[in-house]
């Protein structure tokens, strides 16, 4: 069963007969995994080993992994610490802070793989206005030419561990200082401007396997959120910078994409302005009425942008990192900038 374009949870460690009818269904493709879907290293293996056994081709499972404040799995995980502090380190050493950025990509991707997961929704690409309290840290710089430099040796660490990428939240989410997770916020800016915090989105280019829009209304440009736009998607993202990749809404339950209607609307709405997969992520009713509801005809370009998301490459283990040369120097790598003891996982 080919893979659908709408993005599931499930509801806790393991599945149960609800949760496996969900996954079955023709138009699920991709499983969400949150905290609370976490207990432990050998807990998380078997539930993401079940979900892969369900289908063929198997479910994609995506994960928040970013770092700081956002990082879903944490016990038996490297700490990784908020990107903010590559961007430090850049602003230090250069050389050292690419490198670091490269090892801290390798690091977050070979862990996730060791345990199943398929991908993390990382790096974030907005800039840092000092404004934005939902991003803050998670931003790598101020300055939109470092996040793109360290963005790209990121994405290149995840890649040499076998992890595409997704990166968000186009075409930026620094400038509004509202939470779109509890409001939807607006940037005034004019578009130039907003444009011009978008840069890196157009400088990683081929890099990208996927992007996520940002569920803020430009006001100068759309009066839709970016998520539900097709100028942004269609017009600026797919025409003027040429994105080829996966485009990917942010949760729909968000306050922030509340504008269109019910869960099933915002989802008929996000792949209307042109994403490819629209995402229901921890909401069990509104999984089953967007796949209820659903009406999706399978685009010639979609299947072409799932395959640049799959994993390549047999993933280690985590025995088998440990032992690992590259592993073991990138873990050095990544205490750089945290205070945790990288040997103690």
């Amino acid at each position: 069963m080919a893979l659908g374009p709408v993005g599931v949870g499930v509801k806790g460690l393991s599945l149960d007969a609800a949760d496996r009818q969900r996954l079955a269904h023709p138009l699920a493709g991709i499983v969400i995994l949150f905290a609370y879907n976490y207990e432990s290293p050998s807990q998380l293996i078997k539930l993401c080993s079940e979900i892969h056994s369900l289908r063929d081709p198997p479910l994609l499972i995506a994960v928040d992994h970013e770092g700081g404040r956002v990082q879903r799995f944490r016990d038996g995980f490297t700490r990784l610490p908020p990107m903010r502090r590559l961007g430090d380190l850049w602003d230090r050493d250069v050389l050292l802070a690419c490198r670091v950025a490269a090892s801290v990509g390798y690091v977050l991707a070979a862990e996730l793989r060791a345990h199943g997961v398929d991908f993390s929704f990382a790096p974030v690409l907005d800039v840092d206005h000092r404004r934005s309290k939902v991003i803050g840290d998670r931003a790598l710089h101020s300055d939109r030419r470092v996040v793109s430099m360290l963005a790209s040796h990121l994405t290149h660490g995840m890649l040499l561990a076998g992890m595409a990428n997704c990166a968000k939240h186009f075409p930026g989410h620094g400038w509004a200082n509202a939470d779109s997770h509890v409001a939807l916020p607006v940037d005034t800016r004019p578009r130039d401007q907003i444009l011009a915090d978008g840069a890196p989105y157009r400088w990683l280019g081929a890099m990208l396997a996927g992007v996520m829009p940002a569920h803020v209304v430009f006001s100068q440009v759309d009066s839709m959120p970016a998520g539900f736009s097709s100028k942004w998607i269609k017009q600026i993202l797919r025409r003027e910078l040429a994105f080829s990749g996966a485009v990917f809404s942010d949760d729909l339950l968000m306050a922030g994409a509340s504008s269109a209607g019910t869960v099933a609307d915002r989802a008929a709405a996000s792949l209307a302005a042109g994403c490819d997969f629209a995402l229901v992520c921890n909401d069990l009713p509104g999984m089953d009425q967007v796949l209820d509801n659903l009406e999706w005809k399978r685009s010639a370009q979609f299947d072409a942008r799932v395959r640049r998301l799959l994993p390549r490459g047999p993933a280690l283990s985590m025995a088998e990192l440990r032992e690992s040369d590259t592993y073991r120097s990138a873990l050095q790598d990544v205490g750089r900038l945290s205070d945790v003891d990288p040997s103690a996982v």
